[in-house]
């Protein structure tokens, strides 16, 4: 799945977490996370969290309204999924855990935008580099932070807690 999104520029972002796998995969797989773990999320609504059928609905800080529909689940390790306005473009992210050590861990998100994904990347790579990928890293850094704050905190990442961001605030 998700092999049409793959010759799309990527977004790549990833940072340590002094703690299991384990406790990084019962966090992000948990239904509603984003309720909790994600800085710009207004609401983390889930519609469908079954063994092979988990799909949400994310609306942000703007009130931008986006649904998560998972196309890959790999217990323990990550997962794959679509995320956009319903009807609307897509994008392609890949959530990815690593141990690193008896107590370290490591969550990569990388995501392939729907946005330039109509244009050649020779065309799609300037815009790319200067425009998407600073805007898009800047996120993701975010929301991994999001993560690590709850897992260290044992509480709800305040909103906007690490900066407004001007596609998502």
């Amino acid at each position: 799945m998700g092999h049409e999104f793959l010759n799309r520029l990527s977004v790549c972002y990833s940072d340590d977490f002094e703690c299991k796998a384990e406790e990084v995969w019962k966090l992000i797989s948990k239904p509603g996370n984003l309720n909790h773990s994600h800085p710009y999320c207004k609401s983390n609504i889930v519609i469908q969290w079954e063994d092979n059928n988990h799909v949400d609905r994310l609306i942000y800080l703007n009130g931008r309204n986006y649904i998560r529909s998972f196309q890959s689940w790999e217990e323990g390790s990550g997962y794959s999924l679509i995320i956009g306005k319903e009807g609307g473009p897509q994008s392609y992210v890949v959530w990815n855990i690593m141990s690193i050590g008896d107590e370290k861990s490591k969550l990569t998100i990388t995501v392939y935008p729907f946005i330039l994904a109509k244009l050649p990347n020779f065309i799609a790579y300037l815009p790319h580099k200067i425009w998407v990928k600073p805007r898009l890293e800047e996120y993701l850094k975010s929301v991994i932070s999001g993560f690590k704050y709850v897992l260290e905190n044992r509480e709800k990442v305040p909103r906007n807690h690490f900066g407004k961001h001007p596609w998502f605030s």
